[in-house]
């Protein structure tokens, strides 16, 4: 949606005098600017490996791990947290992660604020408890429109984890104009009820990117996944990755969790 161009107090004046005088100096008629557009929603992301005890994870997760991320939100600066576990891939195998943290920042500049933050240490510190299976930790940007980042029903979701692509360029290329299109076209049939898509920039501790791009489409619930990723719309986006996503992928169903 187009911003709105409001007129002026000024502009106003402007209008009303046109049948004045003409020795009389014209007002400004310029128009107030759009404010700019806000920076994209900033993240950093833990996709955890398979653990070696799933049920010793689970109970320290959410006994300590995760009151602990909630004690220092304050000092962290985060905005949003979403907690994932992976169900299976999307073919129906075992899933090849265990689960997904990610912990939402206004800014980039207010992620790096965050990260630096004694209280951010502490979390970071505490993934050695538990983490057995080991994980990557990411940083990255949300790609398209992050006014619905918090808004939907969702519950179930199928994501898309892109490795590098052979040739970034022509991957953006095809993504933008024709991919995305195609999803576009497909959404009334699919009947996802948020897509969210985001680019990796850099490990957490500043090297290269794990992984290359995430694109994760939620759903109401695991029945409306099912349905969903069963249409002949959903087939299409799946049978378009082959000509873009030469570097390889990780395709995943799972869904949120807010508590044990």
């Amino acid at each position: 949606m187009r911003p709105v161009r409001l007129l002026s107090a000024v502009a106003l004046l402007a209008l009303a005098a046109c049948s004045r005088p003409a020795d009389k100096p014209a007002a400004d008629t310029t128009a107030a600017q759009p404010a700019p557009p806000p920076p994209p929603m900033a993240f950093v992301t833990v996709i955890y490996n398979i653990p070696k005890s799933a049920q010793a994870f689970e109970k320290y997760y959410w006994q300590t791990h995760v009151p602990l991320v909630g004690q220092k939100q304050a000092e962290i600066g985060f905005v949003a947290a979403e907690l994932t576990k992976f169900d299976a891939t999307l073919d129906g195998k075992a899933p090849t992660y265990y689960r997904q943290a990610v912990l939402w920042f206004n800014s980039m500049a207010d992620l790096e604020k965050g990260i630096a933050t004694p209280g951010f240490k502490a979390v970071g510190d505490d993934l050695a408890n538990f983490a057995t299976g080991g994980l990557s930790a990411l940083v990255g940007e949300q790609t398209n429109d992050a006014s619905a980042l918090l808004s939907g029903d969702t519950t179930a979701f199928v994501t898309v984890i892109y490795n590098h692509p052979k040739d970034a360029a022509a991957f953006e290329s095809y993504y933008a104009a024709t991919h995305l299109p195609i999803v576009g076209a497909g959404a009334a049939e699919i009947a996802f009820t948020r897509a969210e898509l985001t680019k990796f920039s850099k490990n957490l501790d500043g090297t290269p990117a794990a992984f290359y791009r995430q694109a994760k489409l939620y759903f109401p619930n695991a029945a409306a996944l099912k349905t969903g990723t069963g249409t002949a719309a959903f087939k299409a986006v799946g049978d378009d990755l082959g000509k873009f996503a030469d570097g390889g992928l990780t395709a995943l169903v799972g869904h949120l969790t807010s508590k044990p």
